[in-house]
């Protein structure tokens, strides 16, 4: 029997790392759900509102350093997601949301629930795309998780509930993600001036934000590096 394109998925995630999915169950999400039953290595974490499904995925996210999943329907489903998916952003939390959506033959139709996930999602989220065929879909899923992973925000990944079922292609690009951790630091001179400023003041006070991730240790002994530029 062929894989589907929702079996495709689970397996993809399942590659990834991604170990639950945060989601209503119901309607366009049904294919995937059920494929994720079947496959029985994925938890999914049935929650009575979208919001805390993404919520939930960026504090997993936040508290692992992994990328994180959730998932809501077609309508009021994408809507749902938004505080959660907006918070998780800001946070720098990689997240991957996988908007279900009405079947593609209706795209453009005013059908029941459309709603267009590139302008509702656009301020929230790096990447976000819509799969209207089985072949696109392997490939904007592993692009939405790589941009999840490598810019630490959200990602979303648009799927029809028709096309959850069809036949899986096979993926003209790899099913894993490659984390990657690129960064920004200031100049030299810059870190000297700081460091100056820092060491001829009596009482010193720092507010760390997202941008001391991962320089705890630093932070906290700031005196002795500050001391020795």
């Amino acid at each position: 029997m062929a894989q589907t394109v929702a079996e495709q998925i689970v397996q993809m995630l399942r590659d990834a790392g991604v170990e639950r999915i945060y989601a209503v169950t119901g309607d366009s999400l049904n294919h995937l759900n059920d494929a994720i039953r079947r496959d029985g290595n994925i938890q999914w974490v049935h929650v009575r509102h979208e919001e805390t499904a993404a919520y939930a995925a960026g504090a997993e996210a936040q508290l692992t350093g992994k990328i994180a999943c959730c998932a809501g329907s077609c309508g009021p489903g994408h809507v749902h997601l938004i505080n959660g998916l907006y918070d998780a952003h800001r946070s720098g939390a990689p997240v991957l949301a996988i908007a279900s959506a009405i079947p593609s033959r209706e795209f453009g139709s005013g059908y029941f629930q459309e709603t267009n996930i590139h302008k509702l999602f656009d301020d929230c989220s790096y990447y976000c795309e819509m799969a209207t065929t089985a072949a696109q879909a392997p490939r904007m899923l592993q692009m939405a998780m790589q941009t999840a992973v490598s810019r630490s925000g959200v990602a979303v990944f648009g799927l029809p509930g028709d096309v959850s079922e069809m036949d899986a292609e096979k993926a003209e690009s790899s099913h894993s993600i490659f984390p990657t951790r690129s960064g920004i630091i200031p100049s030299t001179g810059e870190l000297a001036q700081l460091a100056e400023t820092l060491n001829a003041s009596e009482k010193v006070t720092i507010f760390c934000g997202i941008g001391a991730t991962g320089a705890h240790p630093e932070v906290t002994d700031w005196p002795m590096p500050c001391r020795r530029l």
